[in-house]
């Protein structure tokens, strides 16, 4: 079965493909079906702007479409960055400047807990929505370690490694969007 990725972000693709592709789906990025096209993430939740995306790409191409919006939500910041995890601190930062940015906020803070969040909006091929959600907690750590994954996984300690230094396979075992990529798959299992 095809199923779109409604990103751009090559990362997430990977970590879709890494899960989805030993099941038997073939996995398409936007890039992949030459698909351009902004969508405003203007909901006030994951679910929400993982369904905006979701539903507008599946209006264009009518195929099953997965989507997700995911962020890190740190409890001494009331849960920020939250759903603006991708723009914190600014547009133009990177994910070395928005780990930064957080450090910052950080400094002096002993409450270091937060949390991953993963919400997967799939539209399936009859339109029928559903969502997923996936949380990992953990601890964020006073430096960036590690030279995997992308955005905070540097930041993100779960037990004694952040989530930039465990292997592919590590991470989909404890990651937000591998278990809410798990709930996704269990679902599509059942319906064949």
């Amino acid at each position: 079965m095809d199923i779109i990725i409604a990103t751009n972000n090559a990362h997430k693709v990977e970590e879709f493909k890494r899960l989805l592709t030993p099941m038997g789906y073939e996995v398409y990025s936007l890039k992949d079906k030459a698909i351009q096209v902004e969508i405003e993430e203007n909901g006030s939740t994951f679910a929400e702007n993982a369904m905006i995306k979701a539903q507008t790409i599946y209006d264009m191409v009518h195929l099953p479409v997965i989507a997700d919006d995911s962020g890190i939500c740190v409890d001494a910041l009331d849960g920020r960055p939250g759903i603006y995890s991708a723009r914190y601190g600014g547009e133009g930062l990177d994910d070395h400047g928005r780990n930064l940015k957080l450090l910052e906020e950080l400094q002096g803070v002993t409450n270091r807990t937060g949390r991953f969040v993963c919400s997967i909006a799939y539209i399936d091929a009859k339109g029928e929505k559903h969502s997923f959600e996936g949380i990992c907690e953990g601890v964020i750590g006073f430096e960036e370690k590690g030279e995997n994954g992308f955005g905070y996984d540097p930041l993100f300690l779960v037990g004694e490694k952040s989530f930039a230094q465990l292997s592919g396979a590590e991470k989909d075992a404890l990651s937000h969007r591998g278990k809410a990529n798990r709930l996704l798959c269990a679902y599509i299992a059942e319906q064949k």
